[in-house]
C-alpha cells in the first residue's frame, strides 16, 4: 500500500525540503523558513491599526509569501506522514485559523456582519468544490496524460459529506419556520452544530482508519499509486520544524488577511458591490495553500491527493466552523444569518448534480474540469453582480 503525498515533494528527486545533500538549507528553500516569521512580525506591528496603502502593500506581499510557505511546509509534513494524513493537516489547519478569522470579523462587526459566517463558509463551498477541483481535474488531464483517475469510493464519500453538511447548515434555515428570516433558532443550531461535529469526526475516522486505503492516490489501473518518484521522506526532528512553521505561516496567512481585509471592504462598499464580495476574497486568500498544494499534486498526476485537499477542506469548513459559530454565538451580539438565498441554493443544487457525475465514474476529462471552472467562475460573477 502506498504512503504517497499527494503534492509533496517535486517531480524530479530533488530533496524534499529544499536541502543539500549534505542537508544544510538550500537557498531555494531557506524563504520559506524565514517569509512567515517576517509575515507575523509585519502582523504583530500592523495589528489594530489603519495601515495607508504602502503598508498595505508590504502586508499583501508577506500574505503571499505566507501561502507560498504553507504550501511547502504542509508537503514536507505530508511526505512524512503520508496520504491521506497529509492533506489532512493542511485542510485543518487552515480551516481553523480560518474560523478565528470568521469569529473576529463578527464580533467588531456588529449586525452588519450577520452574514460573514455563511458568506465565508459558503464561499469555501463553492471554491473547494468548482475551483480546485475543476482545476485540479484540469490540469491533470492536459499534463501528460488525457484523462484523471482518483478513487469514486472515497471521493463520491467525501462528496456525499460535503452536500449533507452544506444542506443541514446553508439550506435548511431558509426552510424553517420557527423564526422569521434565514435563521435557525437556539435549539436548531445546536443540533446543526452537533450533527456537523458528528459527522467531521465520523468522516475523519473512515478516511484515515477504516477505509483509508479508499483516499490514496491511484495508478492507471487502479492500484494504489507508487512512491518510485518521491526523496527520501523528512527526519522527524525536520518534519516539527516544518509542522511549526506551518502553523505560523496559517496565522500569517489569515492575520495578514484580516489587515488588509479593511482595505477590501472599504473598496467593496466605495464601489457599490455587495457585502458578500469581502467573505469571497477572504476565502479566496485563505484556500490558497491548499489551491496550490492540489495543483501541484495533480501536476504529478496524483487528483486523488487534489480531491482530498478539495472535499476534505470544504467538510472542515462546515464541520468546525459551524459548531464554532453556535458556540460563539453565546456572547457574540446580533442575528446569526445562514440561510442562502434563491440564487445560491441554485448554485449549490447545479454544483452537487456536476459533482456527482464527475465522482461516480472514477475517471474525469478536461471537459469535467471545464465544467467545474466555469461554475465557479459563475460563482465569482454573480457574487460581484448578483
Amino acid at each position: 500500500m502506498s504512503t504517497g503525498t499527494g503534492g509533496t515533494g517535486t517531480d524530479t528527486g530533488t530533496d524534499q525540503r529544499g536541502a543539500a545533500p549534505g542537508g544544510a538549507p538550500g537557498p531555494a528553500r531557506q524563504w520559506t523558513t524565514w517569509a512567515p516569521v517576517a509575515a507575523v512580525l509585519v502582523l504583530a506591528a500592523g495589528w489594530g491599526r489603519d495601515l495607508p496603502g504602502p503598508v498595505v502593500a508590504v502586508v499583501g506581499l508577506c500574505l503571499i509569501g505566507s501561502v507560498l510557505s504553507a504550501v511547502h511546509h504542509a508537503e514536507v509534513v505530508a511526505h512524512r506522514v503520508g496520504e491521506p494524513f497529509g492533506s489532512l493537516v493542511l485542510a485543518v489547519a487552515v480551516t481553523v485559523i480560518e474560523v478565528g478569522l470568521i469569529v473576529m470579523l463578527m464580533a467588531g462587526g456588529g449586525d452588519k456582519a450577520s452574514t460573514y459566517a455563511r458568506d465565508t463558509v459558503f464561499a469555501a463551498v463553492m471554491i473547494t468544490c468548482n475551483g480546485i477541483v475543476g482545476l485540479s481535474l484540469l490540469v491533470a488531464a492536459l499534463h501528460k496524460r488525457r484523462v484523471a483517475v482518483f478513487n469514486a469510493e472515497g471521493s463520491g464519500g467525501a462528496l456525499a459529506t460535503v452536500l449533507t453538511l452544506a444542506a443541514m447548515t446553508l439550506v435548511l434555515p431558509s426552510f424553517t419556520t420557527s423564526r422569521p428570516g434565514p435563521e435557525f433558532t437556539g435549539a436548531q443550531l445546536a443540533f446543526a452544530a452537533g450533527a456537523s461535529l458528528c459527522l467531521y469526526g465520523i468522516f475523519v475516522a473512515v478516511q484515515t482508519v477504516r477505509h483509508r486505503d479508499y483516499f490514496l492516490p491511484v495508478a492507471r489501473d487502479g492500484a494504489a499509486a507508487g512512491d518510485d518518484d518521491h526523496a527520501p521522506p523528512p527526519t522527524v526532528t525536520e518534519t516539527w520544524w516544518s509542522l511549526g512553521l506551518l502553523l505560523v505561516a496559517l496565522v500569517a496567512v489569515v492575520g495578514n488577511a484580516k489587515l488588509v481585509s479593511p482595505t477590501i471592504e472599504d473598496g467593496v462598499e466605495s464601489a457599490g458591490l455587495p457585502k458578500a464580495v469581502v467573505g469571497v476574497v477572504i476565502a479566496l486568500m485563505v484556500l490558497l495553500p491548499e489551491s496550490l498544494a492540489a495543483v501541484r499534486a495533480a501536476r504529478r498526476d496524483r487528483v486523488q491527493t487534489s480531491l482530498n485537499l478539495a472535499y476534505g477542506s470544504a467538510i472542515a469548513s462546515i464541520g468546525l466552523t459551524i459548531p464554532v459559530i453556535a458556540l460563539a454565538t453565546v456572547w457574540l451580539s446580533g442575528p446569526l444569518v445562514l440561510g442562502l438565498g434563491p440564487l445560491h441554493l441554485a448554485l449549490l443544487t447545479l454544483t452537487a448534480a456536476v459533482s456527482a457525475l464527475t465522482v461516480v465514474p472514477g475517471r474525469a476529462t478536461l471537459l469535467q474540469g471545464g465544467v467545474h471552472l466555469v461554475l465557479f467562475a459563475a460563482f465569482v460573477f454573480l457574487s460581484f453582480s448578483p
